[in-house]
């Protein structure tokens, strides 16, 4: 099958290499030439997946419409912020019986939302695949064993997308919650800062599972007022997903939260980094998106007045403790 893949940061290029690896005809659309011109010249993209040789047949490219041109799956990958622009890029070379697969995780600025509805919103006429889980770009090109979920309003499309990303390492499940998977990935990266914040300031284990136990009950809260199934979010994409970016080394936003419960700025933290913590941008549209659906979220905004309202990281998890006290199944 020929395949594009739309976005060559770790992520993208993790699953570009994978399909390729496939035997899929793969081609990698980059925003940045450097990482175009290294991936075709040298099999590698050391700017964003340092350390790993490529499948030599993977392509990159520049160009939207050379990536996506007769490709039957395509794979978006790119930040939350630019997915509908780059969406709308792709449009005038998409054919048009493409499964589409959304591998981006976060809640849309703009319009509040999932990374899916953006897409469906550009391509009204195709199947779109939402893919979440628990993984680390590094680990999924280390081929070590990865477990993810394709979630789609289509069986047919789900199905498609499990056939042509399984291998030996990447197991691939299918689900039918789209909102639910989408949602847990999108969410657990707000936790993941909140539990950096935490270890930043030496609070202990005891803290740790108590946010993400607590968060997973408010990503829960609001998945099922927006229609999700509360099961979803005992799976792959919720509590699994929420469990490795909660206390894996490798997890860029659970990183954030530890810089900045060690005494840092948000705008220190990000000036020092290229690659996106998408937990940042999501802290912003996950209390915008529960304060229209009136769902209380108060670790969300906790780790909001931390990174955007200048609120001392300690104050602000104290207030959490001293919340009024109430029955754990709310």
């Amino acid at each position: 099958m020929k395949c594009a893949v739309i976005g060559a940061g770790a992520w993208g290029t993790a699953l570009a290499n994978l399909l390729a690896e496939n035997d899929h005809q793969t081609v990698l659309w980059s925003f940045e030439k450097d990482v175009a011109a290294a991936i075709n010249e040298g099999h590698g993209n050391p700017r964003f997946l340092g350390g790993f040789r490529l499948h030599p047949s993977l392509r990159a490219t520049t160009d939207y419409s050379a990536a996506a041109q007769g490709a039957e799956l395509v794979l978006f990958a790119p930040p939350s912020h630019v997915l509908r622009d780059v969406a709308k890029e792709t449009r005038a070379a998409m054919l048009p019986d493409a499964v589409l697969v959304v591998a981006t995780k976060g809640i849309e600025r703009d319009y509040l939302s999932l990374m899916t509805g953006v897409v469906e919103e550009v391509f009204p006429e195709h199947d779109v695949v939402g893919l979440s889980g628990p993984t680390f770009a590094a680990e999924v090109a280390a081929r070590q064993p990865t477990a993810i979920v394709a979630a789609s309003k289509s069986a047919d499309a789900a199905v498609k997308t499990q056939q042509v990303l399984s291998s030996p390492s990447f197991r691939v499940y299918t689900h039918d919650d789209v909102i639910g998977v989408e949602l847990g990935g999108a969410l657990k990266n707000v936790m993941a800062v909140a539990t950096g914040i935490s270890d930043g300031l030496d609070l202990g284990f005891n803290a740790r599972a108590a946010l993400i136990t607590r968060g997973l009950a408010e990503i829960t809260r609001l998945g099922v007022k927006l229609g999700a199934r509360a099961s979803t979010f005992a799976g792959l994409a919720g509590v699994g997903d929420l469990v490795l970016t909660c206390t894996g080394a490798l997890s860029r936003n659970r990183s954030v939260g530890l810089e900045i419960g060690r005494g840092a700025t948000l705008a220190e933290v990000m000036a020092n980094r290229e690659t996106v913590a998408e937990g940042v941008v999501t802290t912003e549209t996950a209390k915008a998106l529960a304060e229209r659906e009136g769902v209380e979220m108060p670790i969300v905004n906790a780790v909001h007045r931390i990174l955007f309202e200048r609120q001392p990281a300690r104050w602000a998890l104290v207030e959490l403790m001293a919340r009024g006290l109430r029955g754990e199944q709310d």
